[in-house]
């Protein structure tokens, strides 16, 4: 446990107290205070009831500070709430969502202050904690200064203001926890045990304020009037609203004019870490598990940062037919929705649903406005969306050329006849793949097989000497137009 140095150099600025003979003892006084030191206290933990809750990991949940104050706790502006007796107490609620329980209180604070003090004052004081609201739920915790392992308030004469802080410490087995008792709403809260100089019956006199030291309110005014929650001693008839009561239960003459110093730093224990959620529009949002998958999302893991290529992996351009527009998806999320999913890791950004263009075919013709799918169902090769056909556009196709002694050679249709060889057709190839050394598309296409039987032999010898003097024909080997001795040497040439 660390006590901070308390002083601090202040200048009181106003002073105004109603008239105790309309049954109020609110007495407020606005100071300010350059500094407020912090009056550190980490006790031992120990249940209200004496039992041990234990301590429930925080599972690296997010802290969260609730508070109703505008007011800084390192010093500036407050009024001092200088009717505030001796068994008084001020505290605050919050109203979370039933997700956030239970919860562990990590640090509770709130500043406490004097008002040209004549002499240094020592308040002994306690802090608590509830499930549900000061006036109807159940005090789980409370812990009261003892002057050795939590020390009471001390503060030098003058104006002075200090920032007491309770809590336990992380590491430490036992935590404060608290529960949801089905309110959703937790309260803290401080007591002034006793004061430094209580001389007379608070209902009558208020605590002389030059020798005690009070809670303080913010200069901002009231914000939230329905969890400001003041204790106050029952004075009878004439007094203030006894017990528990929020600030907006209070009469205005006795209702503090602004919210306490106060808050809370708290950590849920069953949290869920966000992480990088992929949504089914392609988007990246940082969301807790359930959450992403509430909306559509693949969730990327817990701590995982949104960068520009978290979901690439998970999205695709979604294509529709009955209007031809895309819109980025993950795959699953297109097929549910009944669209055609395109290629993975790519957005509909420069994707073209249903692209129409040219079709180079094999044999070197071109066809216009047609699908891709339905170009490569004719062999032919997409020239891309919106390609129209032109001269030059499709390239003349190449295949074997076989010539009558078994050489295989890729030309075009124009170059093999040029050559004097066999043009076996479009996309044909050299490939021997029975290695009896002539290619296999030329071993069906040899020129002198003029039966087709598969051999150049003496019935294709037959053929020719039948056609010899002819200008045309199969038996016109070299193409020169005359079957004659050229012819019979190529024959020959290629017998089998």
């Amino acid at each position: 446990m660390q006590i901070l140095n308390r002083s601090s150099i202040a200048t009181a600025l106003a002073c105004a107290a109603l008239a105790q003979a309309d049954g109020s003892r609110l007495v407020e006084e606005s100071i300010g205070v350059k500094n407020a030191p912090s009056l550190i206290a980490a006790p031992n933990f120990k249940p209200h009831d004496g039992s041990s809750d234990g301590g429930v990991a925080g599972g690296g949940c997010p802290q969260v500070i609730s508070t109703y104050t505008n007011a800084a706790f390192d010093g500036g502006q407050y009024v001092v709430q200088a009717g505030f007796a001796q068994g008084e107490s001020s505290a605050c609620s919050y109203t979370l969502s039933p997700t956030d329980f239970p919860l562990r209180i990590d640090l509770i604070e709130a500043i406490f202050a004097t008002s040209n003090a004549s002499v240094s004052t020592t308040t002994k004081w306690s802090v608590m904690v509830w499930q549900g609201t000061p006036a109807t739920g159940t005090l789980a915790y409370t812990y009261s200064s003892n002057g050795v392992d939590l020390p009471h308030l001390v503060m030098s004469p003058g104006t002075n203001g200090t920032n007491v802080q309770f809590g336990i410490d992380p590491g430490d087995p036992e935590q404060m926890v608290v529960v949801d008792n089905g309110s959703h709403t937790f309260s803290v809260g401080f007591r002034i045990d006793e004061h430094n100089n209580q001389t007379q019956n608070p209902c009558q006199v208020a605590p002389p304020s030059s020798s005690n030291a009070f809670p303080t309110t913010d200069v901002g005014g009231l914000s939230s009037p329905t969890n400001n929650w003041l204790y106050a001693l029952d004075c009878g008839a004439f007094g203030c609203s006894a017990g528990w009561k929020s600030f907006a239960q209070i009469p205005s003459i006795c209702r503090p004019s602004g919210d306490w110093v106060m808050r809370v730093s708290w950590t849920p224990q069953q949290c869920e870490i966000p992480g990088a959620c992929c949504l089914p529009n392609g988007t990246c949002q940082s969301l807790s598990n359930s959450a992403c998958v509430a909306q559509g999302g693949v969730f990327s893991g817990a701590g995982v940062v949104c960068t520009a290529n978290t979901c690439v992996a998970n999205i695709c351009p979604c294509c529709f037919v009955a209007t031809g527009g895309c819109v980025t998806l993950t795959p699953s999320s297109c097929q549910a929705a009944g669209g055609i999913a395109g290629p993975t890791g790519q957005s509909c950004t420069g994707y073209v649903c249903f692209p129409q263009g040219a079709c180079c075919l094999p044999d070197g013709s071109c066809a216009g406005s047609m699908s891709p799918s339905a170009c490569s169902a004719q062999g032919g090769v997409f020239q891309g969306n919106g390609s129209v056909c032109s001269a030059g556009l499709c390239p003349e196709p190449i295949g074997a050329a076989c010539f009558a002694n078994g050489f295989c050679l890729q030309l075009t249709q124009a170059q093999a006849v040029a050559a004097g060889a066999n043009w076996a057709g479009p996309g044909t190839t050299c490939v021997d793949a029975n290695a009896n050394g002539i290619a296999d598309a030329c071993e069906a296409a040899n020129p002198a097989d003029f039966n087709g039987d598969g051999i150049v032999g003496a019935q294709d010898l037959a053929i020719l000497l039948n056609a010899w003097g002819a200008t045309s024909g199969p038996a016109d080997l070299n193409h020169d137009g005359h079957v004659n001795a050229q012819d019979l040497s190529i024959l020959l040439d290629a017998w089998s």
